[in-house]
């Protein structure tokens, strides 16, 4: 076991600093793209368990059935399955490759749910009465649903994407080097347990608590009264307005 001293030195060293920093690149960009990926796939996922068109009727119950499944499966599970699966047809794909489609499955499915509740909290009538002034599926959902839904989708969309950052953790275990598996092999080489893990645990707050503020002032900002009437159309708050859609 290296002294306190060799260790401090060790590690601000240069070699070993760019080692953690890679490794934190891998984990905050598993995070990001998951996340991004997961808002864009969750609300066009809830926007189609929405649409009552028959055409959409198999592609309905295919998102139903994989969002279910994928919330209930452990993320653990679902990185292995994800392992195998393209093992099994032959494609060598590196772990951080796999580790990304898996997060990305993941993210989709819990934000597809934090969308479609968002989504029914929205007053039928108010649909209903757009329907009545033949505004399109597209208009609805941009000028009626979305404005009052994100009051709703918010706050659990930036607690979700804050937790998902270390639930990326569990990538190591399939032998992604992010940062609780740069913490393992820097361990391995004589560091202290107590001084490994207190400088990762410094790198994920400093990850994470920037964007749970940020949710938090979006939280605050669309709760604000006339929020959501200013991103509504003229003609669904005004009755004197034109009734043309916008």
């Amino acid at each position: 076991m290296l002294t306190l001293s060799q260790q401090l030195t060790n590690l601000f060293s240069q070699f070993t600093l760019e080692f953690i920093l890679e490794a934190a690149l891998n984990t905050l960009s598993l995070s990001a793209i998951g996340c991004s990926v997961g808002l864009l796939m969750g609300f066009l996922i809830a926007c189609l368990r929405q649409t009552r068109h028959p055409l959409f009727l198999p592609l309905r119950a295919v998102a139903i059935v994989a969002v279910e499944l994928l919330r209930r499966i452990p993320f653990l599970v679902t990185l292995f399955l994800m392992f195998f699966l393209f093992q099994g047809f032959g494609y060598s794909l590196s772990f951080y490759v796999i580790a990304l489609i898996s997060v990305c499955l993941i993210a989709s499915a819990y934000m597809a749910e934090i969308f479609r509740t968002g989504f029914e909290s929205v007053s039928h009538t108010q649909i209903e009465a757009a329907q009545t002034l033949n505004f399109s599926y597209r208009q609805i959902v941009l000028y009626v649903i979305l404005p009052q839904a994100w009051k709703v989708v918010i706050p659990p969309a930036f607690s979700f994407m804050v937790s998902f950052i270390k639930d990326t953790a569990l990538a190591s275990q399939l032998g992604v080097v992010e940062l609780t598996f740069s913490a393992k092999i820097l361990i391995s080489r004589g560091y202290s347990e107590f001084l490994i893990y207190g400088v990762i645990l410094l790198i994920y707050f400093a990850m994470s608590y920037p964007l749970s503020l940020v949710g938090q002032r979006l939280e605050r900002r669309l709760a604000s009264p006339g929020t959501a009437a200013a991103r509504v159309p003229a003609s669904m708050t005004n009755p004197l307005s034109p009734l043309s859609p916008p």
